[in-house]
C-alpha cells in the first residue's frame, strides 16, 4: 500500500480503507481462483493497482461517465479505477466466468456500488454504449480497437482525452501499433515516466480517440 501513497496523498478515507483490503481478498480468492500470477501476489500494490492507475493520470473522467473494462480478468484495471472515481460507472466483462466471479466478489467486499461485473464478451454488448474503454494485456491494439469501437460513443468526458480506448500494454509495439492501421492517430506514454519504479520497464499506456 506504501507505494500507492508514494504518488497520491488526497484519497477519502473510503477510498483509503478500500485500496488496503484488496490485497487481502485477492490472496484470499487467489488460493481459489487463480486470477493473479503466484510470483505478482506480492506485489499486488505495484504491478497491479499502481499500474492500472496509470490511466488514471492520464485522464479524470467526468462524473457521470461510463467506462467498459475489456476482458477484465481478476478486475484491472477497472477496480482500481472504480475505487479511485466513486462517481464513474464501470462496467467490467470477462468471457472467464470463475474470473468475473472474483470480480463481483471483491467489489462487493469493499462496498464498491459503482462496479458490474459481465459474464461474456465485449462485442456481445451490442445495446451498450460507452464514453470510454479500458483494458490490460487482451489483445493487438487491431483486435480490440475493431471490438470496442462500436460502442464508444462520440464525444469527450474528460478535460484531458476525447472519448476512446485507453489500455495498458508491454514490450516493443512498434509493429502492433503499424499493423493496427490506428498509427496516425494512437499516443503512447511511458508508464515509467509516470511512475518511476523499475517494474515498469517497456510498459505503456495506449490512447486511441473515436473521432468518427
Amino acid at each position: 500500500m506504501e507505494i500507492i501513497l508514494k504518488y497520491f496523498n488526497d484519497f477519502t478515507q473510503v477510498q483509503l480503507e478500500r485500496f488496503q483490503k484488496l490485497e487481502a481478498l485477492y490472496k484470499e480468492w487467489n488460493q481459489q481462483i487463480n486470477v493473479i500470477s503466484r510470483k505478482d501476489i506480492d506485489s499486488l500494490y505495484e504491478r497491479h493497482v499502481l499500474h492500472s492507475l496509470a490511466i488514471a493520470v492520464l485522464c479524470n473522467f467526468d462524473k457521470g461517465t461510463q467506462v467498459v473494462d475489456i476482458g477484465t480478468g481478476g478486475g484491472f484495471p477497472g477496480i482500481p479505477l472504480a475505487i479511485f472515481f466513486p462517481e464513474v460507472e464501470f462496467v467490467l466483462v470477462d468471457s472467464i466466468g470463475k474470473k468475473i466471479k472474483v470480480v463481483q466478489e471483491v467489489a462487493n467486499a469493499i462496498g464498491l456500488t459503482n462496479v458490474t461485473a459481465i459474464h461474456g464478451r465485449v462485442e456481445e454488448l451490442k445495446d451498450r454504449k460507452f464514453d470510454y474503454a479500458v483494458s490490460r494485456a487482451v489483445a493487438p491494439l487491431a483486435e480490440l480497437w475493431k471490438w470496442i469501437r462500436p460502442a464508444i460513443r462520440i464525444g469527450q468526458k474528460s478535460d484531458e482525452l476525447p472519448n476512446g480506448l485507453i489500455c495498458l500494454k508491454g514490450g516493443d509495439l512498434t509493429k502492433e501499433i503499424a499493423e493496427s492501421g490506428l498509427k496516425r492517430i494512437v499516443q503512447a506514454w511511458d508508464v515509467q515516466d509516470i511512475f518511476p519504479e523499475p517494474s515498469f520497464a517497456e510498459k505503456y499506456v495506449i490512447y486511441v480517440p473515436r473521432l468518427i
